[in-house]
C-alpha cells in the first residue's frame, strides 16, 4: 500500500485532516525564519511529502533522508520535478554540520530503545552548531489516547493497539511497554504501533543532547495537552 494511503490519501476523512495539520503545525517554526540558502533535511521522509512542501518556500536545499527502499522510492517519484531536493538513502557521505534545520516527524514512537538514541545522535551530528531540530511524535497518553483507542477499536478491535485493556493503561498515564517490534525492511526493527509512546519519556531522552526551545500541541495548539493528538519540539544543541 503506498504510504500516501495511510496519510494524506487515508479513507477517513478525519485521518487525512490530521495529516495536514501535521504538516502545518510541524512548519509553523520554519515559515517566518529566513530560507534562502539554507539547508534543510527531513530525517526519515517516507514519501518526501514534507519536503516538498518545504521546497516551495524559497531557495532552499532540501535532502529527504529515507532509509527503508520502498518508501524512498516514493520520495523520488514524488520529489523527481524539484531541482534542488536530494534523496538518499544514507548519511554516510553527510558531512557533520552540514544543516540549518532537520525535521523528523513521525518517526521516533517507532523505534526501539537502541535505534531512537542513534537517530538523535546523528540528528545532533547533521546540525549546525546554530542549527535547530523540529521533532513530531504523537501523544499517545490520557485523553488522546482515549480518543485514538476508541477509533483504533472500530476499526481493528483486539489487536495491540486497539485493545481495550492497552488503551485503559495509556489513558490512565501507564502506557504498555511491551510493544511489538517486526522488520518494516530487513535490517530495521520497528514498533508498527504507536500505542505504548510515552512522549513525556521522549522528552527527557531529547534533553540528554539538545535543548528544547519550544513545544506544541496539534491539530488545535490552544488546547494544549488536553486533547491533541500531537506534540512537537523545537530543539538546539545544548
Amino acid at each position: 500500500m503506498p504510504y500516501t494511503d495511510l496519510t494524506t490519501h487515508d479513507r477517513n476523512t478525519l485521518k487525512r485532516w490530521l495529516q495536514r495539520c501535521r504538516y502545518r503545525d510541524a512548519l509553523a517554526a520554519f515559515v517566518n525564519a529566513e530560507h534562502n540558502g539554507i539547508r534543510v533535511i527531513d530525517f526519515g521522509a517516507g514519501d518526501g511529502e514534507l519536503v516538498c512542501q518545504i521546497a516551495q518556500l524559497g531557495c532552499i536545499d532540501a535532502w529527504a533522508y529515507e532509509p527503508t527502499p520502498a518508501l524512498a522510492s516514493e520520495a523520488k517519484q514524488k520529489l523527481a520535478g524539484y531541482e534542488r531536493v536530494v534523496v538518499t538513502d544514507s548519511l554516510e557521505n553527510i558531512e557533520s554540520g552540514t544543516f540549518d534545520y532537520v525535521f523528523c516527524l513521525e518517526v521516533f514512537e517507532h523505534l526501539p530503545e537502541n535505534a531512537s538514541s542513534s537517530a538523535l545522535t546523528e540528528i545532533h551530528r547533521l546540525l549546525k552548531p546554530e542549527g535547530k531540530a523540529i521533532i513530531g511524535v504523537p501523544h499517545e497518553i490520557f485523553l488522546p489516547a482515549l480518543a485514538k483507542g476508541v477509533f483504533r477499536m472500530c476499526r481493528r478491535y483486539g489487536s495491540f493497539d486497539a485493545s481495550p485493556a492497552n488503551v485503559l493503561r495509556a489513558f490512565i498515564g501507564c502506557p504498555p511497554l511491551d510493544r511489538p517490534v517486526a522488520e518494516i525492511a530487513p535490517g530495521f526493527a520497528f514498533h508498527f504501533h504507536h500505542l505504548g509512546f510515552d512522549y513525556r519519556a521522549f522528552e527527557r531522552q531529547l534533553q540528554e543532547n539538545f535543548q528544547v526551545c519550544k513545544k506544541w500541541f496539534s491539530p488545535i495548539p490552544p488546547l494544549g495537552a488536553l486533547l491533541n493528538s500531537e506534540v512537537y519540539f523545537l530543539l538546539t544543541k545544548s
